[in-house]
């Protein structure tokens, strides 16, 4: 599969919520957090295959702020995850010359968590590859309302005027700021929603779902997400007629 796709037209933006870590444990007749700790395979995988078609960008959804409702118990082991998940695999990326980065209110984590983020963004900084995003604590409208928040207090203290605001001006408030936006948006475990996921982002975005369960995910599967991109038109309201003839 991997020899079909055109390396002509890889998505330099690739999102990925990562769902079914629960049911995949369940189907094992295990707890929860059984799938989560198997879930580090399949980010490696997704990490590695898009390194290697050339994706500039990989955004991984890994907790979104409405899971911090979830057990605390679970809450406390995804925490421990991502520790150990920074500690293991940061000297990989520097060998692979790929660069940590994160959205989210980072703030709200636990400080283990904050201090190892931290150390690992400032290890792989200086690295030219592929940026891998950990979307922590992130919501869409999280996002947004903060954009907002920091727009109006310009306005206030007259950094900027009211009729200055528009959809460039969001776009660099946001989280994002400075990373594209996805091209490709893969959702796994066969449930068809964005989950409040980058909701100003993905307004252009392909999406793909499939059933495959988050811990099962390969490079494959990636792999079959980046063909079924490439046979697709991607018009941005135009006709197909006007893509055409830019081409």
């Amino acid at each position: 599969m991997k020899d079909k796709i055109d390396r002509n037209n890889i998505p330099q933006h690739i999102a990925v919520i990562m769902d079914g870590n629960g049911r995949w444990a369940q189907k094992k007749g295990a707890m929860r957090i059984f799938g989560h700790r198997n879930a580090i395979s399949a980010v490696r995988d997704a990490i590695e295959g898009s390194a290697e078609l050339g994706v500039k960008y990989i955004t991984l959804y890994a907790f979104s702020t409405e899971n911090w409702s979830r057990p605390q118990d679970e809450v406390n082991a995804l925490m421990e995850i991502l520790v150990q998940a920074i500690v293991d695999e940061v000297p990989t990326m520097m060998k692979n010359n790929i660069r940590l980065a994160t959205i989210g209110d980072v703030s709200s984590l636990p400080d283990g968590c904050q201090s190892h983020l931290k150390w690992g963004k400032e290890e792989t900084k200086n690295n030219t590859g592929l940026t891998v995003v950990l979307a922590l604590s992130y919501s869409g409208r999280w996002e947004i309302a903060s954009a907002v928040t920091e727009i109006v207090k310009k306005i206030v203290s007259g950094d900027i005027k009211q009729d200055e605001i528009d959809q460039q001006m969001i776009a660099a408030h946001l989280n994002t700021a400075g990373i594209p936006d996805p091209e490709l948006l893969i959702r796994t475990s066969g449930e068809q929603r964005i989950s409040n996921f980058m909701l100003w982002q993905v307004a252009y975005t392909e999406l793909f779902f499939t059933e495959v369960l988050w811990p099962d995910f390969r490079k494959k599967d990636l792999h079959e997400a980046i063909l079924a991109y490439q046979q697709r038109e991607r018009r941005f309201g135009m006709t197909g007629a006007q893509i055409k003839s830019q081409s």
